[in-house]
C-alpha cells in the first residue's frame, strides 16, 4: 500500500505548518483560546483563505480534498500548533449534510468557512428529545460540552430514537434555542446548548428514514480520526521541546539527556509516539474503504492509542522538563492539557477498546 502523500495534499501540509508556525505562536493561540470567544474570528478567516475546511471535503461537496489523508495532515498541523479555532465542527457538521444531501447552499457556507457549525452529540443532564408536530418536531432538552457553542451560526443535533437517530439541522437564532458558553481547561470554548421547545419543519431532517445513523457515523467517523490525528501532530511538537530540553538543560556541567535513566524513559515515549503514528495512518487508510467494519475498528483503535499514548506523553514531558514543564508561559504545559482532553472528546480509551473488541 502506497503511503507517500500526492503533490497537492503534501503542498497543503507544508503550506498550513508554515502560516501556523509564522503566525501562530502560543502567545496568539493563548489570547484566543482563553477569551470568552474561545478563539480569534480573525485567525479563522485568515486560516480559511488557504482553503483548510475546503480540503476537509470532496469535489462534490465543494471541496478539493476530503480523503482520510487529507484529514490526517490538516488535523496533524493544528495540533502541531494547538490550534483552538472552529475546524472540528465545520468537519463533522459538514460531514454530516454532504452524507444527507439536499442542504447544499448550508453546506457551501460551512466548506468555505462563511459557516461555522457544531455538531451536539453528547445529551445534557435532560436529554434532548423530539415531539412528532405535524409534518415537523418540537425540540426539547440540553446538548452538554458543544465544541465552540457559543461561536457557531447553525448545529447539527442527533437525537436517539429507538431504532435510528434523528439528525436536525437547527440554526442557533431559532426561537427556543438558547447556549451557556464557557471556557475548558485546555484552552478554547464549549457550550450546554439547550432547546426549550424549538418548533422545527420537516426541513430541519437531515436524511430520510432509516439514514440517521449513516449520517451520523459519517460525522464522528470523520470526527475521530481528526482527533486522532490533532493528538499525534501534538505529541510531535511535545517530543521535539522535551528532546530539546534534554540536550539544554545542563546538571554537573553535561546535558541531562546523557543520564540514562533519563533515556529509557525518553526512548519508552518515542516508540509509543511511533505507535500512534502508525495507528493514525491506518486509520486514514481504511477510513475511505468499503469495508465499514475495518473502517471502524481502525478508528477505534487510533483513538484508543492516542489516549492512552497522548497520557503517557503529556506525564513524561512534564516529568522531564521538570517545574518549568507546568508553567503558563512554557508551551509544553498548554499541549500537555490538550492531550489529556482530546481523550475525552468522542469516547475515552477504555470505550474505544471495548468498541474495538465488539466490533471485532
Amino acid at each position: 500500500m502506497n503511503f507517500e502523500h500526492s503533490d497537492d495534499r503534501r503542498m497543503l501540509a507544508d503550506t498550513l505548518v508554515r502560516a501556523l508556525r509564522d503566525g501562530y505562536a502560543i502567545d496568539t493561540r493563548n489570547a484566543g483560546a482563553y477569551s470568552e470567544a474561545g478563539y480569534d474570528p480573525a485567525v479563522w478567516t485568515q486560516l480559511n483563505e488557504l482553503g483548510i475546511v475546503s480540503a476537509l471535503f470532496d469535489e462534490a461537496a465543494g471541496g478539493f480534498g476530503g480523503s482520510g489523508f487529507d484529514i490526517m495532515v490538516v488535523f496533524e498541523a493544528l495540533g502541531r500548533a494547538l490550534v483552538v479555532e472552529p475546524f472540528l465542527g465545520a468537519l463533522m457538521a459538514g460531514r454530516a449534510l454532504a452524507k444527507a444531501g439536499g442542504q447544499d447552499e448550508m453546506l457551501a457556507g460551512i466548506v468555505s468557512g462563511e459557516t461555522i457549525a457544531a455538531f451536539a452529540l453528547d445529551d445534557g443532564a435532560t436529554p434532548v428529545t423530539a415531539a412528532k408536530s405535524g409534518d415537523g418536531w418540537t425540540l426539547s432538552g440540553t446538548k452538554a460540552v458543544v465544541p465552540q457553542a457559543g461561536a457557531a451560526s447553525v448545529f447539527v443535533v442527533v437525537v436517539e430514537q429507538d431504532g435510528d437517530p434523528l439528525v436536525l439541522l437547527v440554526p442557533a437564532d431559532t426561537a427556543g434555542v438558547s447556549v451557556r458558553s464557557y471556557n475548558t481547561v485546555e484552552g478554547g470554548a464549549a457550550g450546554d446548548v439547550t432547546f426549550d421547545g424549538v418548533t422545527l419543519g420537516v426541513e430541519a431532517r437531515l436524511g430520510g428514514d432509516g439514514q440517521g445513523q449513516a449520517i451520523v457515523d459519517a460525522a464522528v467517523g470523520a470526527g475521530l480520526l481528526a482527533l486522532s490525528a490533532e493528538a499525534v501532530g501534538a505529541m510531535e511538537f511535545v517530543k521535539e521541546a522535551t528532546l530539546g530540553y534534554l540536550r539544554d538543560r545542563k546538571q554537573f556541567g553535561v546535558p541531562i539527556g546523557k543520564f540514562q535513566a533519563l533515556q529509557h524513559r525518553m526512548a519508552t515515549v518515542l516508540l509509543e509516539i511511533e505507535q500512534a503514528q502508525s495507528a493514525v495512518i491506518n486509520a486514514a487508510s481504511a477510513f475511505d474503504g468499503d469495508d465499514a467494519k475495518a473502517r471502524e475498528r481502525a478508528l477505534s483503535a487510533a483513538k484508543y492509542t492516542i489516549g492512552r499514548t497522548g497520557a503517557l506523553v503529556a506525564e513524561e514531558s512534564i516529568q522531564l522538563h521538570g517545574g518549568i514543564g507546568m508553567t503558563w508561559e512554557y508551551a509544553v504545559s498548554h499541549y500537555a492539557k490538550r492531550l489529556v482532553m482530546i481523550d475525552h472528546q468522542l469516547g475515552d480509551e477504555d470505550y474505544h477498546l471495548q468498541r474495538y473488541i465488539a466490533l471485532g
